[in-house]
């Protein structure tokens, strides 16, 4: 499983929680020795991003001085997709994007990179319908208002509140999924030790092996990009986890 990120998502460039020292170094530290990550990923041009969110929302962004960071996320989520056709592809980005609609946006998102990302493969061609697993502790409400009614996604935000039930959730959702590619909106701070207090480390790893499953059973790719997760102590080792059972390791 190919591994991306770049160097600039390392800064500091708020002080909300995703932004927050050490995060990123917490996990490429954690994953480099399976899976050394590559310097991929480029910010994403103005067409990609006016695809998903209004002109206004865009210069919001701008005036926020976030713009080049949230851009890049954004675009390096493009890169994670495109790689995902051929093989599975985590990105390690930041801000977040799953609360970010098409005019507005909060809880440390901007830019919606799931939505940026497969509103550029399916412009593309490249595929002509998706499914979304979105396992964060919060629910995805800006990719749902951004993709919920094109027709082409399929969104699924588990709730359950016992672990048992919400993997028998997740594996009976991506058990029925038909589609051309999956996404994974990968939010870690529903972990025992994060801030949902739910899934332990490895529930990660079965719940990244259900996507394997389902991309081997429908001969599809698959990508993944980093939404939550805030307890560095814990996050590197939940994300390793995730890799190693979407890679079957």
């Amino acid at each position: 499983m190919k591994v991306i990120t770049r160097e600039q998502f390392l800064q500091v460039y708020t002080s909300d929680p995703a932004a927050a020292p050490g995060r990123i170094e917490a996990i490429l530290e954690a994953v480099r020795a399976e899976f050394p990550w590559e310097e991929r990923g480029y910010p994403a041009g103005y067409e990609d991003l006016a695809a998903v969110h209004t002109k206004p929302h865009v210069q919001r962004v701008i005036r926020e001085g976030l713009y080049n960071i949230a851009a890049l996320a954004a675009g390096t989520a493009i890169e994670a997709a495109l790689i995902g056709m051929a093989e599975p592809c985590f990105a390690v980005i930041r801000p977040p994007g799953h609360h970010a609609s098409a005019d507005s946006s909060w809880g440390f998102c901007y830019f919606n990179n799931m939505a940026v990302a497969l509103e550029h493969l399916k412009r593309a061609g490249l595929i002509q319908t998706a499914y979304v697993l979105d396992f964060d502790l919060h629910y995805g409400d800006g990719t749902v208002s951004i993709l919920r009614d094109k027709g082409y996604v399929a969104i699924h935000n588990p709730e359950a509140d016992d672990r048992q039930t919400y993997l028998q959730e997740v594996r009976t959702h991506l058990a029925a999924a038909t589609v051309d590619i999956i996404g994974v909106s990968a939010g870690f701070d529903n972990h025992m030790q994060d801030w949902g207090g739910l899934l332990s480390t490895e529930d990660y790893r079965t719940i990244g092996g259900m996507v394997r499953e389902a991309c081997q059973r429908l001969n599809i790719g698959c990508f993944a990009l980093l939404e939550g997760g805030y307890n560095h102590r814990v996050l590197g080792q939940n994300v390793l986890a995730f890799l190693r059972g979407v890679n079957g390791t």
